[in-house]
């Protein structure tokens, strides 16, 4: 059985997809990547999953890669 088809709690499948958005825009760089991410984030998630990634990005730090972390914070201020 692969890990992903391991059940994981709300909370972490929101890290991993946080994660996984940070990840695959990576590659364009630390700035952009973080900008998509959050571009990303406020355009596709709903407001309850923004809210709980944001507690989230709090209460775990380091369960988030810095370019999610960035994101997230971009996308939790107002």
């Amino acid at each position: 059985m692969s890990d992903e088809n391991e059940v994981m709690s709300t909370e972490d499948r929101l890290i991993y997809m946080a994660n996984q958005i940070a990840r695959n825009l990576a590659a364009l760089g630390d700035e952009e990547a973080v900008a998509m991410t959050a571009d990303h984030i406020h355009a596709f998630w709903d407001p309850a999953m923004k809210r709980r990634i944001a507690a989230l990005a709090v209460a775990r730090p380091q369960a988030l890669s810095p370019i999610a972390a960035a994101a997230v914070g971009r996308v939790a201020t107002p």
